[in-house]
């Protein structure tokens, strides 16, 4: 007897899951769609408004080489092949 209750309760709990499931993530997701997609667009009206078209924005500007590391390299040679 106490195993046959068991499997009701079993099956009963895993039915009310099921449903519940069924009810609440469909309403989850739609939550984070929109979410989502709020923030899309917000970013996107936001790189409208930043720069105007055309304009170049650099980020990352190397380090110019020391003139005093190529004069310690030496003179350049020319190179001929001989055949």
């Amino acid at each position: 007897m106490v195993l046959i209750k068991f499997i009701f309760i079993t099956i009963l709990v895993l039915w009310l899951i099921r449903m519940l499931i069924r009810l609440i993530l469909p309403m989850l997701f739609n939550n984070l769609a929109s979410k989502m997609q709020s923030q899309a667009s917000g970013q996107q009206q936001q790189q409208r408004r930043s720069k105007p078209e055309g304009s170049i924005s650099i980020d990352y500007m190397p380090p110019k080489p020391d003139q005093s590391k190529t004069d310690k390299l030496g003179d350049f040679v020319d190179y001929e092949e001989i055949k």
